[in-house]
């Protein structure tokens, strides 16, 4: 049994496989940028909303929402990023009831490339707030012993995002595997109506310690909470 996509090779281009995991990557990718366009261009005032454009605002607005009560310094670009992370997870996680469907999550590849682009994101955000000199002088709060520690403390971070999106994702597969096997009659139905909960779980906790990880750098210290 292949329990990463990784492992399937869908076609060859010039020799090299294109593995399932690219292919259905580029699949999300395209299911949302076209139900973007499709959702978005009668995007006018005086247009009343239809039933898609009401769930897309919905999810907007939620997504906004939670920005606010974790970030002091709300920025337009984190809701773009974090909004993007979220509905990217979600929707390849939610696909996996579809027959035949890979998601890319369920590759180490996937997370960590994911977990990658927060770790990038991080310094970017920090610094475009603080200034190169206030960011990168976080490192050295309290004091320059904890320097090495705070690096190593910056990195663990993009581990544990890939490690917990990947595990908890493969476990699903596995657990799914090992009950089709004991009742392939019965514990389908169930085990689709557990993937969509946890797909949307864990779409959410990735997006929120996005979230909170930039909002932690952003965040400029208060001269009046500061020792003297």
């Amino acid at each position: 049994m292949e329990l990463s996509p990784d492992e399937s090779i869908v076609f060859h281009i010039a020799g090299f496989g294109v593995n399932a995991t690219i292919v259905f990557t580029w699949a999300v990718m395209a299911i949302l940028t076209i139900a973007s366009i499709l959702i978005t261009r009668s995007l006018k005032p005086e247009v009343p909303p239809d039933r898609w454009r009401t769930v897309l605002e919905t999810i907007v607005l939620t997504i906004q929402g939670q920005i606010d009560e974790i970030s002091a310094r709300p920025d337009r670009r984190l809701l773009h990023f974090a909004g993007t992370l979220f509905l990217f997870i979600v929707t390849s996680n939610l696909l996996m009831i579809v027959p035949g469907w890979r998601s890319p999550t369920a590759s180490l590849s996937t997370t960590a490339a994911l977990a990658l682009a927060v770790l990038v994101a991080v310094p970017l955000f920090g610094i475009g707030a603080r200034g190169l000199g206030g960011y990168l002088h976080s490192y050295l709060e309290p004091n320059v012993i904890m320097l090495p520690f705070n690096i190593i403390g910056e990195a663990s971070r993009g581990i544990s995002l890939a490690i917990r999106l990947y595990g908890n994702v493969m476990s699903g597969a596995v657990i799914a595997a090992i009950l089709l096997g004991v009742a392939p009659f019965f514990f389908p139905v169930v085990m689709d109506m557990l993937g969509l909960l946890t797909g949307v779980i864990q779409a959410y906790i990735f997006a929120i310690l996005a979230t909170v990880y930039i909002s932690s750098a952003t965040a400029v210290p208060d001269p009046a909470q500061e020792p003297s």
